[in-house]
């Protein structure tokens, strides 16, 4: 299926710009907590391509070109797109027009718009460019959370009370995002209760949804099941989310665990930039998977 929206040109004309997409992987539902977004169905789609997707690329991107990506998802029938992140343009130099991104997409009402932020900075920034929608990360790890943040995971947490705080009483949606939930780069193997316990953290601090991030792709069924499972016994079923990548060739086989467990919602990264799935976990009888 190929979908067609619009550019915006120097001059103000429009141009248009196609992007492929398959049509089975579109959209096979939306969450149904937000005013506008469409009913509750067997899979929720959330697409994060513009976020995760771009951050790492190398040659310059216009903005324009991020804009029509951003549009183009939304005439796909996305519920939930992540589209930019308000950390230190210096950081992540590629999103450093997440403003001018975030103001200049087209949003339906029956979409939901995140935006990363890592701190009450980037929230005020997010905010000002009309963010209804933020997500945050911490980390399963000690050692990860320092080399990616500079900061202990009871940092990471000092800096997002305030911003939860804010989001919460301007009515924010925010999910909590927990790195290395299946695998550290310097830890080895994280063990479940580890990766819960953070979750929950998550959780009474006030996020609306906990994502268990398979940050560097190492994550095995195994692996997916036992932290489901932890997760059970505290965290609701429809608050949970999984982010897995497809590095070994097994995200499918980790998806499969979902049914099991009561995931209904799968998310998506267009486009092929490192295979990315997350799963929502509602009560159902099916998930599908690009």
């Amino acid at each position: 299926m190929t979908v067609q929206t619009e550019q915006p040109a120097a001059d103000n004309e429009r141009t248009s710009i196609a992007f492929e997409h398959q049509e089975a992987l579109l959209m096979e539902g939306a969450t149904g907590d937000k005013p506008g977004l469409a009913p509750q169905r067997d899979v929720v789609v959330v697409e994060v391509g513009p976020r995760d997707g771009l951050q790492n690329e190398t040659s310059s991107i216009p903005t324009s070109v991020k804009i029509s990506f951003v549009d183009a998802l939304t005439a796909a029938g996305l519920p939930v797109i992540e589209v930019t992140s308000f950390v230190n343009p210096n950081a992540v130099p590629q999103l450093a027009d997440a403003s001018e991104v975030m103001t200049g997409i087209r949003r339906s009402s029956a979409t939901r718009y995140p935006v990363l932020v890592p701190n009450q900075q980037g929230f005020e920034r997010a905010v000002a460019a009309g963010a209804d929608a933020i997500a945050l990360f911490t980390s399963a790890t000690e050692a990860f959370s320092r080399a990616n943040v500079g900061a202990s995971i009871d940092g990471t947490f000092e800096r997002f009370e305030p911003v939860v705080d804010s989001a919460l009483r301007r009515g924010i949606w925010v999910r909590g995002y927990v790195s290395v939930s299946f695998g550290c780069p310097y830890s080895g193997a994280v063990d479940a209760r580890a990766v819960i316990s953070v979750a929950e953290r998550l959780l009474q601090l006030g996020c609306d949804e906990i994502c268990l991030a398979d940050t560097i792709g190492t994550a095995t069924p195994d692996a997916v099941a036992d932290a489901l499972r932890a997760a059970r016994p505290s965290i609701p079923v429809e608050r949970l989310a999984l982010h897995l990548h497809d590095t070994s060739g097994i995200a499918l086989a980790n998806v499969e665990q979902a049914p099991s467990s009561g995931c209904e919602s799968s998310t998506r990264l267009s486009g092929g930039w490192g295979d990315v799935h997350s799963l929502q976990e509602r009560p159902a009888t099916s998930v599908r998977s690009d």
